[in-house]
């Protein structure tokens, strides 16, 4: 007797699959692979000369690290801003959102009205950085009503000028950010310890756990691929920042491009100039600090068994 043949459905998987990879080729990997390819060419528009494209190797990268008559580095200059920016951030965000998370999900708290608080704090998520950075740009202006409170207080006899101090422009930024995006991040960590088996935190309470060993040797551990995920997706954003600090100081990064980020940066090269090899150059540079910083966080928030 012949063997009936099984039948394989592996073939409708990999049908399945298709079109995300089709789509990543196409718009993801064809993009990255010219941008390092213009990256090794001189290639930009002076007036209307078209200067190139003609090889040069290294040369752009040798340009970025080259110091100017300062002795700065602008590429390590805003990569530092950069950072700072979003570390300012992230790590309230993160942590806030961590509490709010395990707050909404206590099962000893049944805090009511769930639903509600989500929504509020996952709006400011919808406004487009854009909106908002206009928004706090005329809330702290000399002539906004932040200053026009403080002299009405007797705070102050003059306005005070927040885009003219670092350390305001920088908070205003971290602050904006952290306002947009608390709030996503809230929902994912609910959403990590929902999945939590609900009969990990019953025994821990039997065997008299506190609310504090129970986040630490329960919730905590069984968190932490949500975690980590949440934490490198805002480190990604952070370093791709651009709309917030672009629109709130009208994409000069005042105070002495204290507040320039590395997109901001690379979005120079982009404008009359169309320098498409410096701009490769940089988006590749990028591209290698996003890739590091990711690996560097993954291998220390998490550990083998």
């Amino acid at each position: 007797m012949k063997k009936k043949k099984s039948i394989s459905y592996a073939k409708w998987g990999y049908l399945f699959i298709l079109p995300f990879f089709l789509a990543y080729f196409v718009f993801t990997f064809v993009p990255q692979a010219l941008t390092i390819y213009n990256s090794f060419f001189e290639n930009y528009r002076e007036g209307l000369t078209q200067v190139g494209p003609n090889f040069v190797g290294l040369r752009n990268y040798i340009q970025l690290f080259t110091p100017d008559a300062n002795g700065s580095i602008d590429v390590l200059k805003y990569a530092g801003n950069t950072m700072i920016l979003w570390v300012l951030g992230a790590v309230p965000q993160i942590v806030i959102a961590l509490l709010l998370a395990i707050f909404f999900t206590s099962y000893r708290l049944r805090i009511r009205g769930q639903q509600f608080f989500k929504t509020v704090i996952y709006m400011p998520n919808l406004i487009m950085a854009s909106a908002f950075s206009m928004l706090f740009f005329t809330l702290f202006s000399n002539v906004g009503p932040i200053n026009q409170i403080i002299q009405a207080m007797g705070w102050s006899d003059v306005p005070i000028d927040f885009f003219a101090k670092t350390v305001t422009v920088r908070a205003l930024i971290s602050l904006m950010n952290f306002l947009m995006w608390f709030g996503n991040t809230t929902i994912l960590l609910m959403a990590g310890i929902m999945g939590i088996d609900q009969s990990l935190f019953e025994a821990a309470n039997l065997d008299g756990a506190n609310a504090i060993q129970t986040f630490f040797k329960v919730t905590l551990p069984l968190l932490m691929p949500i975690l980590v995920y949440t934490v490198i997706t805002a480190l990604i954003g952070g370093l791709q920042m651009f709309d917030v600090p672009q629109v709130l100081t009208g994409g000069a990064g005042t105070p002495n491009r204290t507040s320039t980020t590395l997109v901001m940066f690379l979005n120079n090269y982009l404008g009359s100039s169309k320098n498409y090899g410096m701009a490769g150059a940089i988006s590749v540079i990028i591209f290698i600090i996003t890739g590091v910083l990711s690996m560097f966080v993954y291998r220390s928030l998490t550990k083998k068994d």
